[in-house]
């Protein structure tokens, strides 16, 4: 389901900015939508960590087919040997057992989240083994549908920045916030066709 402020978000960074606003045109019909339960969501986050769209893609589709679905409970009667055959790394494979062991045994609380503005959520996140500032910002995005949320830590979100704004050329971390902070209060929308605008399909979270 589109979020209800995408349209108004499109809109309003369209008459702020014509490269979004052509980027939007390119990408007509498509919007970010939630794609999972919170574990699911965050379980694809850790995945996607410091590798392409199309290798976490890779990875991602056969811990699919070793779990069946991506529960805490599928991830728990899996061996480590098995989740690490589909490609993860021995890290990666710790922080997601890590994960699903929290959400069997109670130790985060999903249902809280909603109510939490987002730099709280960042910080209640941010103690889970495995999960840091990046893949909180995930979450907000993909799962709370939160629209304000801009993830600088992204790699594909500043190739995108440089691409379309600064010819290519290296660019500060100050910098592209200064540019980022003219989209606010929609900030997560313009990220998404950002990333939208390297590949038609990037991973969603």
């Amino acid at each position: 389901m589109k979020p209800e402020y995408w349209n108004r978000a499109k809109r309003t960074l369209a008459r702020r900015d014509p490269v979004l606003a052509a980027i939007m045109r390119a990408c007509p019909r498509v919007h970010l939508a939630r794609r999972g339960e919170p574990f699911l969501t965050l379980a694809r986050a850790i995945v996607g960590q410091q590798i392409s769209v199309k290798a976490a893609q890779s990875v991602w589709d056969r811990l699919l087919a070793c779990v069946g679905e991506c529960t805490p409970q599928a991830v728990l009667r899996r061996e480590a040997r098995a989740l690490r055959a589909c490609g993860l790394s021995d890290r990666k494979t710790e922080y997601i057992v890590d994960l699903a062991q929290r959400f069997e045994g109670g130790l985060v609380h999903p249902l809280r989240w909603p109510d939490m503005a987002d730099e709280e959520v960042i910080a209640d996140l941010v103690q889970v083994r495995g999960i840091g500032r990046w893949t909180a910002e995930m979450f907000l995005i993909f799962n709370l549908l939160r629209p304000d949320v801009f993830p600088l830590d992204d790699l594909g979100l500043r190739a995108a920045l440089r691409r379309h704004y600064f010819s290519g050329r290296k660019t500060s971390t100050a910098c592209m916030r200064r540019l980022g902070a003219q989209w606010a209060p929609w900030r997560s929308v313009a990220t998404w066709y950002l990333w939208r605008s390297l590949d038609p399909l990037p991973v969603e979270y």
